[in-house]
């Protein structure tokens, strides 16, 4: 059932992708011969139009060929009214970051659905007190709700760690609310030294205290939800940015590249955690998509982008054996990532 949800996972982001690049290529004007979800053998298609939509056997990508356009032989080219190659560069830019802004309109769409179902968050309640911890030694005790720190409200057991934090002074300052009494506890945090989410070496201050377990559904209204929606598309496109730039400046190691097999683990396991999770991993995979079709590797839409912006500033195309030789070293680039993918996946289900 996993790997099903997974395909469908898939299935519709790359759908989604696709047919931004197909609606912006129609509205230049510009045919479209196959729309395609999937690569190799086509299991099922249909023509509408003069456009062939097809369904092909390998669920791990697909693909809209527009007239005049040819990733696979960039050197075939079309000079008709309706072809791709005719467009001005600005056009062919627009159609070519329709791809990525589809995806990243869905991540809004999915985020903008939590926000109506409903986000889980855990409740500022003190479960455990470790001994021998800043918390232990101010008194801290099972079932405090942290209510203020630094005269800052907390609602939500993530807003703790992030005040904590933040906060320039060496003491802290919590309003702790125990039964029907309100308390000020002055502590001063531990530094430890700790990882980030890239596993680079941080410092960070703790109290010593975990959560009670406490959790709450919080449903937004219509403005809420919209900023919302934004502020978590804004948050997971950083984040994958900052990804790739770690990963190129070799502050993260390549072992951390997943592929497919990773892709649909992890899917499967957000299925089974409930919708919101799904949809939560969803909309993190389409800001992947769309941010990683904006890498300026050739054959993506990132290194079109590229070959059009150099036709702008010089006033010609680079030249037919130019385009072959980087387009074929773009899907080097880009077979060399799957397989390192594939390569770290097995490596994980081996380890354990």
């Amino acid at each position: 059932m996993g790997i099903l949800v997974s395909i469908i996972v898939l299935s519709v982001l790359i759908f989604f992708h696709e047919l931004g690049h197909f609606l912006a290529a129609r509205f230049f004007g510009v045919q479209v011969d196959v729309f395609s979800i999937g690569f190799g053998k086509k299991l099922y298609s249909k023509m509408i139009g003069k456009t062939e939509w097809s369904i092909s056997a390998i669920p791990l990508g697909g693909y809209v060929k527009m007239k005049g356009q040819d990733d696979t032989d960039p050197t075939l080219v079309s000079y008709d009214n309706d072809s791709y190659n005719t467009k001005r560069p600005w056009q062919r830019i627009i159609i070519l970051l329709a791809g990525p802004f589809a995806n990243f309109v869905l991540a809004f769409i999915l985020y903008l659905a939590i926000a109506g179902i409903g986000v889980p968050k855990v409740l500022p309640v003190i479960g455990e007190v470790s001994k021998d911890t800043p918390a232990f030694m101010a008194g801290l005790q099972k079932g405090d709700r942290i209510i203020e720190i630094d005269h800052k409200p907390i609602a939500y057991w993530e807003e703790i760690g992030k005040a904590i934090n933040e906060s320039e002074m060496p003491q802290v300052l919590l309003l702790v609310e125990r039964g029907n009494e309100s308390l000020m506890i002055p502590l001063t945090p531990k530094v430890i030294d700790d990882t980030n989410v890239f596993e680079e070496p941080i410092k960070r201050k703790i109290i010593g205290i975990t959560t009670l377990g406490e959790t709450v559904e919080v449903q937004f209204g219509v403005v809420d939800g919209f900023a919302y929606a934004w502020d978590e598309t804004l948050k997971a496109s950083q984040l994958i940015f900052k990804s790739v730039e770690k990963l190129l400046t070799g502050a993260v190691g390549a072992d951390k590249v997943g592929g497919v097999i990773t892709i649909v683990d992890i899917t499967a396991k957000a299925s089974s955690a409930g919708i919101t999770a799904l949809l939560f991993f969803t909309a993190l995979i389409s800001v992947n998509l769309g941010v990683l079709n904006l890498l300026p590797i050739p054959a993506l839409d990132g290194g079109h982008i590229m070959f059009n912006l150099y036709e702008m500033i010089w006033g010609k195309a680079p030249s037919e054996e130019v385009l072959y030789r980087l387009t074929m070293g773009g899907w080097a680039i880009l077979f060399g990532l799957m397989f390192l993918g594939l390569y770290n996946d097995i490596n994980r289900i081996i380890g354990g």
